[in-house]
């Protein structure tokens, strides 16, 4: 009677360890249907995390000069990075990010830091169905987008298909050599004057 006892508790007790488990994703989770991206792989990943650089970069006007940069593949996510060849002058970066951080802001995105410095200024922010996005803008005013993917089913990844609006580099991506009237000016955007 103790046995049969003792050996219903350790079933029931490994089945609650088993529910809990399959509940905070331990078994797979969202890779294996569950959650907010059931179904997406990181082919889809990819290309969402594609449409979410070219959404961003549609809001920066004047339009800046950008290429593909590298993809990264995890063990169930996907990054992509862009690299932005307009010179993005100190002045001016501010600017830049305040953009960036408007059009996060109005897709529902949440900021989760903002690095001011005046050399290496970045925004990371989080989308609402969990890509990780990224912008910062380093050595010599050149900008760099980043988006990662939460957790999705393994697939193998495709280059972009949309051809980058800049130049072609061959090898290393060099650092922003295309001039902006407006993005690369040496001078604070004017405050706007009321008409009298």
């Amino acid at each position: 009677m103790r046995r049969t006892t003792r050996t219903i508790r350790q079933a029931c007790a490994m089945a609650v360890v088993g529910v809990l488990l399959a509940g905070c994703g331990l078994l797979g989770g969202t890779k294996n249907g569950r959650g907010p991206l059931a179904g997406m792989d990181m082919q889809g990943a990819a290309e969402r995390a594609d449409g979410m650089f070219y959404a961003t970069v549609g809001e920066i006007k004047p339009k800046i000069e950008w290429v593909h940069d590298a993809t990264t593949t995890g063990s169930c996510d996907v990054t992509r990075y862009w690299t932005v060849m307009t010179v993005i002058s100190e002045q001016r970066r501010g600017n830049f990010l305040g953009v960036v951080e408007r059009s996060w802001k109005a897709s529902g995105y949440r900021i989760d830091l903002v690095n001011p410095s005046k050399d290496l200024p970045a925004i990371i922010a989080k989308s609402p169905d969990g890509f990780g996005v990224q912008v910062e803008v380093g050595y010599k005013g050149q900008a760099f987008f980043e988006v990662t993917s939460p957790c999705v089913d393994e697939s193998k990844v495709a280059a972009p298909t949309k051809v980058a609006n800049g130049r072609m580099y061959e090898g290393k991506i060099p650092t922003p050599n295309i001039r902006s009237d407006f993005w690369s000016a040496e001078t604070p955007v004017p405050d706007p004057t009321p008409s009298s």
